[in-house]
């Protein structure tokens, strides 16, 4: 058989595994994004039905419920009625939350929603958990009022089955919007915070999307294999766990992992272009989303609700993905044995190619060497993309990347890792041969599988499965001269790599928006290392010694890219605000109390026509001090009659300051800002214990100290500032309102804007600069 004849064989076999491995990609990530059928209002009664559970949402999650307020008063009676006629019995208790951060205190007074059914021999405590409050401008029907109608709807099936063996818990909690305050107070003061157990927390970070099991507690093997066994639909794999433990993000479940209970944490996270914003809203609310949410509630309670709890304890992880729709696993016990075999595997495929004299040293080690470049090239260009895209049009930052129609952006992203690989492969590939090229890419992959291995190792199996198969394939391709065989081998090492990556890439675009765009075009530039040798058959045919990549190469580089910039064009021409998908917009009212000015603010990089009929300028010379954080437009406003806060000095010390804080106009929410940094705060509300925060740091852009009380009581509060100097400062006291409609002159948003997420924002603010003296 002639050479040519050869080649073309080859390319043939190429292009066939191509679109088998397109057929992969397109399978698993369509299954991933796939939601359940919605079971309507006449469901079976053993059964979750989605239909049920909207009615609560209809009761309590049509208009925002900030903590505090009387919408979330009505929420919480409501929820509490719920439990208490499903049998339960049912406790609100009052507390004082409190969380710290760099610089800053908050504390709120917050009414969980405690309800329990004990069981008939537990073997310990299953708690359901969610909050029942929204975001300020939003009414949260996603956040997370879904996940609340689904625990109402779960208690109403699992009360119309048998009685579960162990107690049930039902936790819906306060003022997680404003720092997991519900979750802490319950951990710190209710008994049942700390008899531990295991609890299932829900929450939402859009609209639609199947609901994601995305986080466990530590040593979660038993319940990882239990949810895999009872959830009629899972979804989540380990490295979103390991993912999700590396980011600044948390839930109420952090606060109930860290005061001892085991479990498993779930949210459904796309049209995140909603989160937050009035559009989340039951119209929006994809009811396929609240279905699978609640499927897997009732099915993993009533697992829980019936097993020894006991048994589930587990000393180690389990590394668990999806494989065409079946959930699979092993123990972290062989997550080191199969990095190191994925890297021997890679050594003997570079030995074998060079014996075979489909590759020298040389070649070998600058194929190894220059593979980083992509992977360098696709993040920088996948940050540079997102960069542009903010200068074009600052909404998207002002969305923080999540918009409304991201899919033509996350694949220019994708595009740009393909680009990079393309690159790399027409400047080396006539250097080095296919088979340096290949066992470099398989190097790289198995390394960070390595590397995964010793920090992340949940994650591991996503680089060296591939790394191991895509280094076999390659042993076979250079042991064996049998095409049939070579495309067999090849095909299959790409479609187990088309199986487990792009379902993490669709993740890590989904999760973290565009903002992070550089991540997955990286994990693209991954996927792509482990597929070189498809793209060797289709460019040259198998280990073709002779430069024959070029012309093809330069054509498939040129496509990409045309591709890439015409949906980036798409991407724009899509994402134009409208009143399907409008932006965001910041502004608020500030009143000065000491000097009567009033000021529009907005915190726009660039206003909206909207909010520069309120703004014209940066001077903030006038602002309240203390007031500003970072960079703002303002505008003069009218004033109002209203009183600032009342600040009333209790005593000072040399290393603290107490004041008495009461907003007369009635705010529901008060800031305290200091010129000097503060070390810890402490609160104490009539009837409450004291409650205290340590703090580190500063708050960045603004007056170093900060500390925030939510749901202030009319009496007010008392507030004890520790800091480090005994000299004279100021504090400025500022007390919140939320709405915008009866601030003097405002003028009602377009329908093709909402309010932004900033928690500064939609508020009319009244500020009081208080003089601390000296210490004595």
């Amino acid at each position: 058989m002639n050479q040519s004849t050869n080649t073309w064989r080859s390319r043939l076999g190429g292009w066939a595994v191509w679109l088998a491995v397109a057929a992969v990609v397109g399978i698993t990530v369509m299954g991933e994004a796939s939601v359940q059928r919605a079971v309507p209002i006449d469901g079976a009664t053993g059964v979750f039905s989605a239909g049920r559970a909207v009615t609560h949402l209809e009761r309590f999650a049509t208009e925002p419920r900030p903590l505090g307020s009387p919408a979330s008063e009505r929420a919480r009676n409501y929820v509490a009625e719920e439990l208490r006629a499903a049998g339960l019995t049912v406790e609100i208790p009052s507390a004082v939350g409190v969380r710290d951060a760099a610089g800053l205190a908050t504390f709120g007074r917050v009414q969980n929603v405690v309800a329990v059914l004990p069981g008939t021999d537990s073997t310990g405590t299953l708690l359901l958990a969610a909050h029942y409050d929204s975001a300020a401008v939003s009414p949260g029907a996603s956040d997370d009022g879904a996940a609340v109608a689904a625990i109402l709807e779960t208690v109403r099936a699992l009360r119309a089955g048998p009685a579960l063996r162990n107690d049930l818990v039902v936790l819906v909690t306060d003022g997680e919007e404003d720092g997991l305050l519900g979750a802490e107070a319950f951990v710190r003061e209710h008994p049942l915070g700390s008899q531990g157990g295991i609890a299932l927390n829900f929450e939402a970070r859009g609209v639609t999307g199947p609901s994601v099991m995305f986080e466990t507690s530590r040593d979660n093997a038993g319940l990882v294999s239990l949810f895999a066994d009872a959830a009629p639909h899972p979804r989540g794999d380990s490295s979103m766990v390991e993912i999700y433990r590396l980011l600044p993000n948390n839930s109420d479940f952090t606060a109930l992992s860290g005061a001892g209970f085991s479990g498993l944490n779930f949210a459904y996270f796309e049209g995140a272009a909603f989160y937050h914003t009035a559009g989340d809203s039951l119209a929006n609310l994809d009811r396929g989303s609240l279905q699978h949410h609640g499927e897997n509630m009732l099915a993993v309670a009533r697992a829980l609700g019936e097993s020894d709890l006991r048994s589930l304890a587990a000393k180690h992880d389990r590394t668990y993905f999806r494989v065409l729709g079946v959930m699979v696993g092993y123990s972290d016990g062989a997550v080191w044995p199969l990095a190191v075999l994925s890297i021997l595997a890679v050594m003997a495929f570079a030995v074998l190619a060079h014996r075979r004299r489909h590759a020298t040293v040389g070649g070998l080690l600058a194929a190894t060497g220059s593979a980083l470049l992509p992977l360098l090239v696709a993040a920088v260009l996948g940050q540079a993309l997102w960069s542009l895209l903010a200068w074009l049009q600052p909404q998207y930052d002002a969305m923080g990347g999540l918009l409304h129609q991201p899919l033509p952006f996350q694949a220019a992203m994708a595009g740009l890792g393909i680009l990079a690989v393309l690159g790399w492969l027409l400047l080396m590939r006539h250097r080095v041969g296919g088979a340096a090229i290949a066992v470099a890419g398989a190097f790289w992959v198995g390394l960070l599988g390595v590397v995964c291995a010793a920090y992340a190792p949940g994650a591991a199996y996503l680089f060296t499965i591939p790394a191991l198969v895509c280094a076999l394939a390659g042993i076979v391709a250079v042991g064996v001269d049998r095409l049939w065989l070579n495309v067999a081998t090849i095909g299959t090492a790409a479609a187990i790599s088309a199986v487990l990556l792009p379902a993490v890439i669709r993740n890590v675009f989904n999760g973290v928006g565009l903002v992070f765009g550089g991540a997955g075009s990286l994990l693209v530039v991954l996927l792509g290392l482990t597929l070189t040798q498809v793209v060797d058959l289709v460019w040259v045919g198998r280990w073709a010694k002779e430069d024959k990549a070029r012309r093809p190469g330069r054509r498939t580089t040129i496509a990409a890219a045309a591709m890439t910039l015409l949906l980036v064009l798409a991407g724009l021409w899509l994402n134009t605000p409208d009143t399907d998908q409008p932006g965001r917009t910041h502004l608020a009212y500030i009143l000065d109390s000491g000097t009567g000015q009033a000021f529009w603010v907005s915190a726009e990089t660039e206003p909206t026509d909207w909010t520069r009929r309120h703004v014209s300028g940066t001077d903030t010379s006038g602002l309240p001090p203390g007031y500003q954080r970072g960079t703002l437009w303002t505008g003069a406003a009218s004033t109002i009659d209203a009183p600032g806060p009342q600040v009333t000095l209790r005593s000072r010390t040399i290393d603290s300051v107490t004041v008495h804080v009461a907003s007369p106009r009635g705010a529901p929410s008060v800031t305290l800002r200091t010129e000097v940094p503060i070390v810890g705060a402490t609160a104490t509300m009539p009837g409450e214990a004291p409650v205290s925060a340590v703090v580190e740091g500063t708050r960045a852009n603004t007056w170093p100290g900060e500390i925030r009380f939510r749901g202030l009581p009319a009496e007010g509060v008392e507030i004890t500032v520790r800091i480090g100097t005994p000299d004279a400062f100021r504090l400025t006291a500022i007390d919140e309102t939320h709405g915008l409609e009866d601030a003097p002159g405002f003028v009602h948003r377009p329908a093709n804007l909402v309010a932004g997420t900033r928690e500064d924002g939609d508020i009319v603010a009244v500020a009081t600069t208080f003089p601390v003296p000296a210490a004595p």
